[in-house]
């Protein structure tokens, strides 16, 4: 079962640079430092958008954006640490 535990683990530290990378890309991509006509660019924030964007919407129902800044990544974020924390203060259960 601790093997259990370590792929849940894996898979949170996974959506965590998901959302991390998706913040910094449309940091990089509103500052114009990247450009979305690059074929390579596009392609990553195509996938990541088909990935996040049905989290961010189900976020956003609850929380919307205030005065244009979107808060969905940072709750997205609080939630997988959430998470992780409960998933480590119950490690113990994972061990029967």
């Amino acid at each position: 079962m601790l093997s259990l535990f370590q792929i849940l683990m894996l898979i949170l530290d996974i959506i965590w640079f998901f959302i991390i990378a998706h913040v910094i890309m449309s940091w990089l991509i509103n500052f114009q430092v990247l450009n979305l006509r690059q074929p390579l660019v596009a392609q990553i924030w195509h996938v990541l958008n088909r990935l996040l964007e049905p989290a961010y919407n189900f976020i956003r129902r609850f929380i919307p954006p205030i005065s244009g800044i979107d808060l969905a990544p940072l709750i997205a974020l609080i939630g997988v640490y959430a998470i992780r924390i409960i998933l480590i203060n119950n490690v113990a259960t994972f061990y029967y």
